[in-house]
């Protein structure tokens, strides 16, 4: 107000202090130009386990919160990201998380088929191996199909390993994924004088060498005797699988990302799952898993073509039949597909 008592004067209102402070407020963020880059390697409600400048003399691990500038975006085991502040990794430290680099490869689950909310589970894993005991508990195909077709449709290589193969023969699961391109590695565990000893454990070490692979798979099925045994010294927590439900009891709680002795590739250990819903995965992703398969099927099948055994005018069994003497090795790659496609679309995301 100026001159004359009551009379309103817009400059009045223009001259006033920014109720808010006097800095002028700005949308720029720094750019951190001076951030060190780091491999997130555990998650824990809200905290961030750290290993920065992976690889080089001065690697180092620490802990680190999210910055608010991120928003909601996640932050997940596997993510290489930039950080800022206490990066020294001293007790009581704590650093800020200001950057997420793109991810090569995301392993992503659903509750179930029909959730449209994605949980991702890891980033930037080269290979998915599915740990799966040959009994106790009993093998459930139909899970596996699920995460093999989660592996694919995340762009990753999929490995199947079997454990407990002293209880039962592994010949039949072999047979039914060696078709669907699936390696496998068979292991078991042998009691002796001098202790314990897991038979195959060469053979699935030189499979994870100069990779990252994320292990996945029902509780009770030996996952954390393998990472233990992988990486000695982890001290992942062992279960008994229950008597009355056959299942195992959850003990990992968290993801963890592991290095292999003689830094020779790194490991992911999950906890149990029980579900594994695929309402994300595109019918292309599973396709590209049988090369053959995808030629044809853009050449000669109908726009929107399921390849379903039910699909009319689906190209898949005319390409079958045509295949004279290879028309049964023909069919058991398609047969393969469309059980990664029913596993796509059962709304069954939980094998009984």
């Amino acid at each position: 107000m100026s001159g004359i008592a009551g009379r309103y004067d817009e400059s009045d209102v223009r001259s006033r202090p920014n109720p808010r402070g006097s800095r002028p407020r700005t949308k720029q963020r720094p750019d951190h130009a001076d951030a060190d880059q780091a491999l997130v390697t555990g998650v824990d409600r809200g905290r961030y386990t750290l290993l920065v400048s992976p690889d080089t003399a001065d690697e180092r691990p620490a802990v680190a919160m999210k910055a608010r500038e991120l928003g909601r975006e996640r932050v997940v085991c596997g993510d290489h990201v930039d950080v800022v502040g206490d990066t020294s990794g001293t007790r009581g430290s704590l650093a800020r998380i200001v950057r997420v680099h793109e991810r090569r490869t995301v392993l992503r689950r659903t509750a179930d088929d029909t959730d449209p909310v994605e949980r991702v589970i890891v980033a930037n894993a080269d290979q998915l191996v599915v740990v799966t005991a040959l009994a106790d508990p009993e093998p459930r195909t139909r899970m596996i199909d699920r995460v093999v077709a989660a592996a694919y449709d995340a762009g990753m290589d999929a490995l199947l390993c079997l454990t407990k193969a002293d209880l039962a023969s592994p010949d039949p699961l072999v047979a039914l994924y060696a078709p669907v391109g699936v390696e496998v590695v068979v292991t078991s565990v042998r009691e002796g004088t001098d202790g314990r000893t897991i038979d195959g454990l060469d053979d699935l070490r030189q499979r994870l060498t100069g990779r990252v692979s994320v292990l996945v798979g029902h509780s009770g099925v030996g996952k954390s005797t393998l990472v233990n045994a992988l990486v000695p010294g982890t001290g992942r927590a062992t279960g008994d699988v229950n008597d009355v439900t056959g299942r195992g009891r959850h003990t990992s709680s968290s993801a963890v990302v592991l290095r292999l002795p003689d830094r020779a590739g790194w490991v992911v250990d999950t906890p149990g799952v029980r579900s594994f819903g695929l309402a994300h995965v595109q019918v292309e992703n599973l396709l590209g898993a049988f090369p053959e398969l995808a030629d044809v099927a853009e050449e000669r099948c109908p726009r929107g073509c399921s390849h379903g055994s039910d699909a009319p005018d689906c190209a898949l069994d005319a390409w079958v039949a045509e295949g004279g003497p290879d028309a049964p090795a023909r069919a058991q790659r398609v047969d393969s597909l469309r059980r990664l496609l029913t596993a796509r679309s059962s709304g069954a995301s939980v094998q009984p």
